[in-house]
Formats: C-alpha cells, structure tokens, sequence
C-alpha cells in the first residue's frame, strides 16, 4: 500500500494529473493519507501464512468464496471505470488469480493499456521460475501486459537475466530506478508534529514492516543495550498480533530509553531524525534508508521467500548497509552493532538509480503511446533499459 501510494502521489501531482482509483487488498488502506485526486476501493483481505498460503483476513469465508468476491468485485469496477491504464502489483493474476475475469474483460474490450509493477527482488530465482511457470505467470504477461516496470536498478539485481524471461516479456520491461524519496517537502503526512515527541539526541529506529513476522527482531532490540543518550524506539507495524505487541512492550519497560510505536502510516519525520536503523529487509524499508542516507542493519526474512535476503546481501556487497542473519539475532549481537563507531557509508544515490519516482510520469507516457515519449526518447532521457547478453 506505502509503495502504491508513493506511486500514485507522483502520478497525481505531474503534468498528466491522472485520475487514479486504487484498489486495495484490504481494509487497513483506510489508515494511510489518500494523496489529492486520488481515491481508494477496499477489498475484503486476503492473509498469508507463514508458510505462504492464503486464508481469508476477516471474514468466516472460505478461500474459494473470497476469491470469488474480491475477483467479482475488481471486474465490475474495472468495468464502470473504464481505465485507460491499469498498475498491477507484483502477481500478474492477482494474490489468488482473481484479476483472470478482469484481465480477459479489459484485453476484449481493447481500451486499457496494462502495466504490471515488480519491485526488485521477487524471490531466489528457482523460485520464481518454478512459480511462473505452473501459475501460467508467463503466459499472462505476454497476453495482457503492454509494460512491465520492474521498480528496481539492474546494476542491483537484473530480474531479466535472473529469473530468464523470455525474449517477448524481456522486451516489456523497463527499470524504473528504486523508488527513492527526495524531498521531505513532498511527504507533509510526516511532518514531526503529526507524531509523538521524541527526546533530542541521537535515535535509534526498528523497523518490522507490517510487523506479521517482526516480533523476534523488535523483542531482540527492547532487550538490547543502547549506546549512551540514545533513544530506541520501536514501530511494531499494523500487522504484529497483539499478544505480541503486549510482549514487545512489556520487554521494552524494562529497558530505559526504548519505546514502543504501533502503526505510523507515515513515518518520513522519524526517519529523517533517525542516528541509526536496525530492520528488516522489505522493499520499502531499504528504499527508505537509502534515501535518507542512513546506517542500518538489516535482518532479512529468510521464509518463506528469500527477497529480503537477496536484497540486503547486493546493498551490503555496494557498502551501502549491514546484515545480521536472523539465525544469528540475538540482544547481543544488536548490542555490539551498535556499540560500533558510527560510519559514514557512501552515498547510495552515486553508486545506484534512486530516481525511479521522478522517471514515472515519463514512463507513464510511453504506455499511453505520447509520440514524444516512445522507448528510444526514454531511453535517451535516462530510463534504464535492460540488455540482453
């Protein structure tokens, strides 16, 4: 959702000045800031497992019966609103494969230009080969997609080589650039005096993304012992069970200096006033810490995809972060990272593309078929391509 509204606010505020509906997986949307002209459909939510299978978030329904809802619902939307692009997210069918009735409605009617979006890292190659190959994944980007935007730098990781698309879906793809944040201007959602205080002086941030499987980490961080004048300070995300939340808290009491936040839907001020980070490794969260140029330590998912873990190594391998194994995570090992002279990594935006925001509108155009903007001018204005070799 954080990642699909940065795109939507970039779109909403360019000189194309789209009207953009979002759909959204579930009724948390709710709690972020809808940026001006753009407006929100909720669906009923889908929730995974930690061993990767979906169940149905809130309702007493089956899987097949949610499926269907969420399949009937995003069909008859897409019908009425008659977009003339439609943004997906990462899975070219949809979480369970209800955009299929949708994908066929919008490719019979011949109107919508279809973009499916990927960031970075999907999953360890085998993975996502073995995936896209018995989900027919393939298949449906050569059938419906007109562009793939892969919101990544292939100097990080080349998703076309790794996950061996074929020639026709390879040329199809285009590398955004990380969708890196530049001016703290453009995010007024996060100014300080939407937050609680924070004493001055150095802070400590831990970052769990959701927060579904962040407990391990924000537990390991209220146990661990901060530098002299520093500040902890945990956000546990929307999505950490509360019984866990009630621990974390409760291990963070007797730790003087650390505290506790539960969701901040935009958290920009607390990064930009940040010493230090200590999280996991989600597409977002990296984006974030290397925008606003800070130390951090990341300790990735490893299950049940290894994207997390992909990531963090290739920053790490560029010096633009650290990486703790979660096998390894423990008070003790976040106690001697931070009792670490502070370093002065280099700059992210030298060594890799943080532009991928500003390149959307352009790229934007090129779907539309804007004479002036077809590949070769993208190409031209800095759109990084891939090269096949």
């Amino acid at each position: 959702m954080r990642r699909n509204l940065l795109i939507a606010r970039t779109l909403a505020s360019s000189d194309l000045q789209p009207v953009i509906l979002m759909i959204a997986g579930g009724r948390e949307a709710a709690l972020f800031t809808i940026p001006p002209g753009v407006d929100c459909l909720t669906l009923p939510a889908l929730q995974k497992d930690t061993g990767g299978h979906y169940r149905s978030r809130h309702l007493n329904v089956s899987l097949n019966h949610l499926i269907a809802l969420r399949a009937s619902t995003i069909r008859a939307v897409l019908e009425e609103f008659e977009p003339d692009v439609l943004i997906v997210d990462k899975v070219p069918r949809g979480a369970v494969r209800e955009l299929d009735p949708s994908l066929e409605l919008l490719h019979e009617r011949g109107r919508t230009r279809c973009v499916l979006g990927l960031r970075d890292v999907l999953d360890h190659a085998g993975a996502v080969h073995r995936e896209w190959s018995s989900d027919s994944n393939v298949k449906a980007v050569r059938n419906y997609y007109d562009a793939v935007w892969v919101y990544g730098d292939p100097r990080v990781y080349d998703s076309v080589r790794e996950y061996r698309f074929p020639a026709d879906v390879a040329g199809k793809v285009r590398y955004t650039g990380y969708l890196g944040q530049r001016a703290p201007s453009a995010y007024p959602d996060g100014r300080p005096d939407s937050l609680p205080s924070v004493p001055k002086g150095p802070l400590i941030l831990c970052l769990v993304g959701g927060g579904q499987d962040g407990a391990r980490l924000s537990e390991a961080f209220a146990e661990a012992r901060l530098p002299p004048g520093t500040t902890g300070l945990i956000l546990t995300g929307l999505f950490m069970p509360k019984e866990l939340q009630t621990h974390v808290r409760r291990s963070a009491t007797s730790n003087p200096g650390v505290s506790v936040l539960g969701f901040v839907p935009d958290p920009y001020a607390l990064l930009r006033q940040a010493d230090r980070i200590v999280a996991m490794g989600g597409y977002n969260t990296v984006c974030e810490v290397l925008s606003f140029e800070k130390q951090a330590l990341i300790v990735p998912r490893v299950d049940p995809r290894r994207e997390q873990l992909i990531r963090a190594e290739r920053m790490r391998d560029l010096g633009l972060l650290d990486v703790l194994h979660p096998d390894r995570l423990s008070p003790d090992a976040l106690t001697e990272w931070l009792a670490r002279p502070k370093a002065t990594p280099p700059r992210p935006r030298d060594l890799i593309d943080l532009d991928g925001l500003e390149r959307l509108p352009r790229l934007l155009e090129e779907v539309l078929g804007d004479a002036t903007h077809t590949a070769e001018s993208v190409r031209h204005e800095g759109a990084l391509q891939h090269v096949a070799g």
